[in-house]
This record gives structure tokens, C-alpha cells and sequence, in this order.
């Protein structure tokens, strides 16, 4: 009997060993298998990160292009002490300013406000960078936001002085305080 009972306990094993091996040969589970899943993923994410390199590039060579970029914004005797003067910089689509802290102080900024994209104005009063769109202030030597919405920074212009002209020579998105 014990010898019927182990035949029988194989015989059950054996059919249920067969049902698996049927199970792996339909064509469902040959198709979508975690093999051919993760080729198709790898597969995906490599023509991804192709279709948006050239996007990279132009993002750099943008970049690269608006460091070298130059421009005159006016003479030292055109903006006294205290005053500021509007200009474009990098392109004549971005308004900017210059404010003159000091007899040899100069700072400037891209002034479209970093909450929605509203004309800042200089207040000389003040002493601020004032949008009056929603009454945000930015700090004038810093370009900092010091109340208002907004949270961002003004990008900065960066200034060279020579010979009585003043010169943008290149603008920095983020800066430090």
C-alpha cells in the first residue's frame, strides 16, 4: 500500500510538473516576459535621451554664445549717481536695467520680475528694485527678492566700466548673495 500511495503521490506530481511546462509554452507568456519588458524599456530610454540631446547641445551653445556676448549701454557721464538707465541685454526682446550705486558702482538686471514676467522699475526713494504688479521688491545690490511673491532672483548683468563707457558683458541667471 505505502508503494500505491508514493506511486500516486508521484503520478500527481508528475501531471502538475507537465501543466507547468504547458503553461510556459503559450505564446502569451513567451511575448510578455520580464526579459523582452526590460529590452523595451532599456530600448525606450536610449532613444529618449538621443531625441533630446540635440536639445542639449543648443541649450550650451546658447549659453556659451550669451557669455561672449558685448554691448555698449551708454557713457559714465549719461547716468548720475543714483539714476538708473533702461537698455536691452543679451537681445533687444530682454528689457534691462542699470543703476548707478556709487561714482564707481554699477549694477544691472534683466528687469522682468521673476514672478510674472512684469517690468521692474527703480526706486530711487527707496533705494529697491520695485514690480508694481503685485508690489514685489527686490534688493537692489543683490537682486535678491526682499518682499512680494516673488522668489527668484533678477538675473544679473554683469557691468565693465572703460575709458567713460559702460559695457554688459554677460549675465548670470543664478547668483549668490
Amino acid at each position: 500500500m505505502d508503494e500505491k500511495k508514493s506511486r500516486g503521490y508521484r503520478q500527481e506530481n508528475e501531471e502538475d510538473m507537465i501543466n507547468l511546462i504547458d503553461n510556459l509554452n503559450q505564446e502569451k507568456d513567451l511575448k510578455f516576459n520580464r526579459r523582452s519588458f526590460l529590452k523595451a524599456s532599456v530600448g525606450t530610454s536610449v532613444v529618449l535621451a538621443l531625441a533630446s540631446l540635440p536639445f542639449s547641445v543648443k541649450a550650451l551653445i546658447e549659453e556659451w554664445q550669451e557669455e561672449a556676448h558685448v554691448i555698449k549701454i551708454g557713457n559714465v557721464e549719461d547716468v548720475k549717481v543714483g539714476n538708473s538707465l533702461n537698455f536691452s541685454y543679451p537681445t533687444d526682446k530682454d528689457p534691462a536695467v542699470l543703476v548707478r550705486l556709487g561714482e564707481d558702482r554699477y549694477v544691472a538686471y534683466n528687469n522682468k520680475c521673476t514672478h510674472l514676467q512684469c517690468p521692474v522699475f527703480w526706486e530711487k526713494k527707496e533705494q529697491v528694485l520695485l514690480c508694481p504688479c503685485h508690489a514685489g521688491y527686490f534688493d537692489v545690490n543683490t537682486g535678491h527678492p526682499m518682499a512680494g511673491p516673488p522668489q527668484r532672483e533678477l538675473p544679473k548683468i554683469e557691468i565693465v566700466v572703460e575709458n567713460g563707457e559702460i559695457f554688459a558683458v554677460g549675465r548670470k541667471i543664478r547668483h549668490e548673495k
